[in-house]
């Protein structure tokens, strides 16, 4: 199953790419709410928004500001339940891939 578009495929249909320096600052980190946006979050969880999925989990952390709270391994139980992917790791995977995707004008 493909959840977002094959990035690479699509890229190679377009004439023009934009410079990574026009999509992309280095000094600055994106938001975790801008990986996981509600469309991502709509379209590929049982929720409406990451703070309502973070708030839902079985860790501690009742937002998205407060993800540090989430232990490493924790998620991967809930993600599998709770969402398309079978773990954390794919999640966050799929996450970048939309970011970028959208990044780049490939969705």
């Amino acid at each position: 199953m493909v959840l977002e578009p094959d990035i690479e495929a699509v890229a190679e249909q377009r004439d023009t790419l934009p410079e990574a320096s026009d999509v992309y600052d280095h000094d600055e980190t994106p938001h975790v709410t801008d990986l996981f946006d509600v469309a991502f979050i709509r379209a590929h969880t049982e929720f409406e928004s990451f703070d309502e999925m973070v708030a839902a989990s079985p860790s501690d952390a009742a937002s998205a500001d407060e993800l540090e709270r989430v232990r490493h391994g924790e998620w991967d139980e809930f993600v599998a339940e709770t969402t398309d992917f079978k773990n954390e790791k794919a999640l966050v995977m799929a996450a970048r891939d939309h970011w970028v995707a959208k990044r780049l004008d490939l969705t």
